[in-house]
């Protein structure tokens, strides 16, 4: 090297380590791109067999190394931001079977004039179910539920719903009250005469979503909230509930 002048030899090993940084940094962004089934699980809010089962089926972006899963995260988010535009995220609500989810015995009468006596009526009886291993808690988290907002819907309707650990798959409670709930300050100013309860584990959010769009939905028909509350037994309701007349 001569003072002032640097030569070709001068620069190769700069040109080197810049080359070499290079590599490690595209290195470092596509590993940072590269998400696991348990990541994009968190990342979604569903559970693990949920992205496997979309893989499987070749419903989400992704790919094999070896005999695992990966998913690049620039793909899965332009997955997500097109679903999310077409509504597609949350299974359509024709897939939900009525039959799986309530029984007669998940159905009760209620007398009950106030929002709270109701819901833990309610509370305890979905409690019940095998489904749900921790009565007091459920009771303690409907509870907390509705005093972040109110769970009425409007048109007579209330959907309390929750997700916890302690609750193994989903269930709902309904119930039919024999007179007007006024405390539930639904938007449309309706007391409350129907209550759907659902309940549902923590890694059962789009199901969880599902379910709720599924009941909104179908609840819109007046004839079918007319035959509810004419019901005399929960066998009856039951009936009418699933009864694909009022789909």
């Amino acid at each position: 090297m001569v003072a002032g002048i640097t030569t070709k030899r001068d620069r190769q090993p700069s040109a080197a380590v810049d080359i070499s940084y290079g590599i490690m940094y595209t290195i470092a962004d596509m590993m940072d791109d590269i998400l696991t089934i348990d990541e994009v699980a968190k990342y979604l809010r569903v559970s693990e067999r949920t992205v496997y089962d979309w893989a499987q089926k070749g419903e989400i972006p992704s790919g094999k190394i070896g005999t695992v899963w990966r998913f690049k995260k620039s793909e899965l988010e332009k997955w997500v931001n097109d679903r999310l535009s077409a509504n597609k995220l949350v299974p359509q609500n024709g897939n939900i079977h009525l039959e799986n989810i309530v029984s007669p015995d998940r159905i009760i009468f209620l007398n009950f004039s106030s929002k709270r006596d109701a819901l833990l009526a309610l509370a305890d009886n979905i409690s019940t179910a095998p489904q749900v291993k921790n009565r007091q808690e459920v009771a303690q988290e409907i509870l907390r539920r509705e005093e972040l907002m109110s769970t009425a819907i409007g048109r007579g309707i209330a959907i309390p719903h929750i997700r916890l650990s302690s609750i193994t798959d989903l269930v709902v409670s309904v119930g039919i009250n024999q007179t007007d709930i006024i405390d539930f300050q639904a938007l449309d100013d309706e007391p409350v005469r129907l209550l759907f309860m659902i309940a549902a584990a923590t890694n059962q959010h789009a199901y969880y979503l599902q379910t709720l769009s599924f009941f909104s939905a179908r609840l819109k028909n007046r004839e079918l909230r007319s035959a509810l509350l004419a019901s005399k037994t929960p066998q009856e309701a039951y009936e009418v509930l699933t009864n694909k007349i009022f789909a």
